[in-house]
């Protein structure tokens, strides 16, 4: 097959392509993972009629580290709350959770695949926790999920070192390795770049992209990505993320020419449940503070501060950003 067919075209489709529905788990950064059942149950049903391949419910965090009563339950995803939202999932949809190096007590808390909903486990690492993110892909893989990576703020990492990490990575049974713009730094020539390299040293495996939209350019290093041959597709309702969200689900279904994606049901969720969390409230996506941050390639925090403190003083506080470099 040439590589124009392999990689599709605007107007045919690549059947490899999985779209990954990240709104509860990235969104859950923006509201505590606060969101009522009924919000959950919808997302799951549209996620089902819209044919997305995977629904990420949260994170599997650890209760030794994180209290319990601070947050919603969808940080934790125990069995028994999956399962109030999913049954059994009698459904094409998989449900997948992140695990993050170092915050979860994933001996314990990921049970075998043979006893849970879940399919899938996605393991989120920093550079330096590789070692550990192998333990933890290792572990999953035996339980029988399958399991994804995702190095987590590539664009801060010198290539040497990210490269030595993607090959330690390739050498385990991890599915998929998952580029992350997780600054929203990156112009769609470093992913190109980067996707390439990815593809280089994990031969065999498949790529993954997650994007975020601190330069408005999160749906556009997606399709970037996908072109290129990334098989996995990360977006999120409405952009619903951190800080500046992630590629929206709308556009990532609209640009997609697989037949199996329905678009509808995704813009009935938005009418339904998305309006409503903003009238409540609830803050995302681009601003000129994730801009900066974008730009200068400095995690979100202090654009998050900015904005919970109610400033629109950005030529302030891109000084101050200037002065933290």
């Amino acid at each position: 097959m040439d590589k124009q067919n392999k990689n599709g075209t605007l107007v045919s489709f690549r059947p490899g392509i999985k779209v990954v529905d990240c709104t509860m788990r990235d969104g859950g950064l923006v509201n505590n993972f606060g969101f009522s059942d009924e919000f959950v149950k919808a997302l799951y049903q549209a996620n089902i009629k819209a044919g997305v391949d995977y629904m990420e419910f949260g994170y599997k965090a650890s209760r030794e580290i994180f209290d319990e009563s601070e947050f919603g339950k969808w940080k934790f995803s125990k069995e028994e709350d999956l399962r109030a939202i999913v049954g059994d999932n009698d459904s094409n949809l998989k449900i997948s959770v992140m695990a993050d190096a170092g915050r979860t007590n994933y001996r314990e808390d990921i049970i075998p695949k043979s006893e849970s909903v879940i399919d899938m486990i996605r393991v989120a690492t920093y550079i330096h926790q590789i070692p550990t993110a192998i333990h933890m892909i290792e572990d999953a893989k035996e339980k029988g999920y399958e399991v994804t990576v995702n190095v987590m703020a590539a664009s801060k990492i010198p290539d040497e070192s990210l490269f030595d990490g993607l090959w330690l990575l390739a050498k385990s049974n991890v599915d998929v390795i998952y580029l992350v713009d997780s600054f929203g730094s990156f112009y769609p020539e470093q992913i190109s770049r980067l996707t390439a390299k990815y593809q280089e040293l994990a031969e065999g495996k498949e790529i993954g992209f997650h994007g975020h939209n601190n330069q408005q350019l999160a749906f556009a290093n997606t399709i970037e990505a996908c072109r290129l041959g990334v098989n996995y597709l990360d977006a999120s309702v409405s952009g619903m993320g951190r800080g500046s969200g992630n590629c929206h689900m709308e556009a990532l279904l609209s640009f997609l020419r697989n037949p199996n994606y329905q678009l509808f049901p995704i813009l009935k969720f938005v009418e339904d449940h998305m309006i409503k969390l903003r009238q409540e409230g609830w803050q995302w996506g681009y601003d000129i503070a994730y801009l900066l941050t974008g730009v200068l390639n400095n995690h979100p925090s202090s654009a998050i501060k900015f904005g919970k403190d109610k400033r629109v003083d950005y030529h302030r506080f891109y000084q101050e950003l200037l002065e933290m470099d």
